[in-house]
């Protein structure tokens, strides 16, 4: 990994600094329940069209699009990968959750 010459950036102090990785943190905290609360429309949605929670196409075209802008944001994409596929997991286990609580039509 390549270290940015900052000599022309004021240096933020230790403390200062994970404060904004917390604020960080925060958001993505939210993000991911703002997706799990998508999860359970879908969910929904599957039910009353008698889908399977499970959709391989849209599982890999999800992996594949957050690999490529990863990349394209010079941060690990197999990382990035990695994180979805728990993202997807979960999804898909709020989405059986549905099934379970008897809301098949």
């Amino acid at each position: 990994m390549f270290i940015k010459n900052l000599d022309h950036v004021p240096p933020m102090s230790i403390e200062a600094i994970r404060e904004e990785i917390n604020k960080v943190d925060g958001q993505i905290i939210r993000l991911i329940a703002q997706r799990q609360d998508l999860a359970g429309q879908i969910a929904q949605a599957k039910i009353h069209a008698r889908l399977p929670v499970h959709d391989k196409r849209r599982s890999a075209k999800v992996i594949e699009s957050v690999f490529n802008q990863a990349a394209e944001k010079k941060i690990d994409p197999v990382a990035v990968q990695k994180i979805f596929e728990i993202l997807i997991s979960m999804s898909e286990d709020r989405q059986r959750g549905f099934y379970r609580e008897g809301n098949l039509p």
